[in-house]
């Protein structure tokens, strides 16, 4: 079961604030986890660590994915995201500053829904959210959750 929450995977914090302002400002009011690194990512999403004992029934609408993260990288988290039956499904949205080929390729290949590049610019990256937020959790029919 999806329960509307958005997880946020940013270590920035001018991004993550700049991305619950977004939000804010576009009256997207789900619920956002914001986890630090790729592995409190996973321990979020498989109930480990500091998040043992979370029902895993409960699982996030979107992940907010960013991909130069600490601990374990955003591509990792991905391929281990997409092979777990419990979370493969989960829509990705890569949100990242990187502006590589190689990277969108990858990212995509490694089973991403979106790759979004962070605006510079604050009104831009609010407008980006917004697109993202009404795409997404509006207007996107997600697959079955059983097999």
């Amino acid at each position: 079961m999806r329960d509307k929450t958005i997880l946020l995977v940013e270590d920035n914090q001018d991004d993550e604030d700049l991305t619950l302002r977004a939000f804010k400002t576009n009256n997207i009011s789900n619920r956002i986890i914001v986890v630090r690194d790729g592995a409190e990512a996973l321990d979020y999403l498989f109930g480990e660590g500091a998040y043992a004992g979370r029902d895993l029934s409960m699982m996030p609408t979107l992940i907010l994915l960013d991909l130069n993260l600490p601990k374990i990288d955003g591509f990792e988290v991905l391929k281990r995201v997409r092979a777990d039956s419990r979370t493969r499904r989960l829509p990705i949205i890569i949100l990242t500053t990187s502006h590589e080929q190689e990277e969108v390729f990858r990212a995509y290949e490694s089973g991403c829904n979106s790759y979004v590049r962070k605006p510079v610019d604050s009104a831009q990256f609010r407008d980006a959210v917004r697109d993202l937020g009404l795409f997404w959790l509006i207007h996107n029919v997600p697959p079955p959750e059983s097999e």
